[in-house]
């Protein structure tokens, strides 16, 4: 899909958006299913991702989620984001210092943000098959993966965006693509 095809929805240009804007441009773009109902595809052994739009202040994915797929714990390095569901259920956990993670369920028609600070997993919840939209700004170039080392740390593993979020293993094992 290029960037043409999203040009109709309204948004901030040659700046980076708040995480207000994301969250509103998302929503404005879920409302717009023409714009990307025929990228939706399923596969029950990994997520399917599908950009809509990249420049140099925003990026835009069209994420397809099956069963138990789950992102692990992750921070989004300097980008803010926001997720908008379409379809089926997601859910979101962030840490929080001295408690369990908090944790959130999201249905169609809701969108959440985040900022580079938060580290959360987002993973599929309920029967049906998901559909979410995630955008990021400035544009997601790295990301942190979270996991606990043997002796009890939090620790974080570098990632590019090309990489699969996937839950980490002990002592950092990878989970690329």
């Amino acid at each position: 899909m290029s960037a043409r095809s999203l040009s109709s929805l309204a948004r901030p240009r040659g700046r980076d958006l708040s995480g207000e804007e994301l969250e509103a441009f998302l929503a404005e773009l879920a409302d717009r299913p023409e714009l990307w109902i025929d990228l939706v595809a399923h596969d029950a052994s990994q997520r399917q991702y599908e950009e809509l739009l990249s420049d140099a202040h925003l990026t835009v994915w069209l994420i397809c989620w099956m069963d138990d797929q789950d992102t692990g714990f992750h921070d989004h390095d300097t980008s803010s984001g926001a997720l908008a569901v379409v379809g089926g259920r997601i859910r979101e956990q962030r840490l929080v210092l001295d408690g369990p993670p908090v944790e959130r369920l999201f249905a169609p028609g809701e969108t959440f943000g985040f900022s580079p600070a938060d580290i959360h997993r987002v993973s599929h919840a309920g029967e049906d098959p998901a559909v979410t939209l995630h955008a990021y700004s400035p544009p997601l170039l790295r990301m942190g993966a979270y996991y606990i080392a043997p002796d009890g740390v939090l620790a974080r593993r570098p990632m590019s965006p090309a990489e699969e979020l996937r839950p980490l293993a002990l002592a950092g094992s990878s989970a690329g693509r």
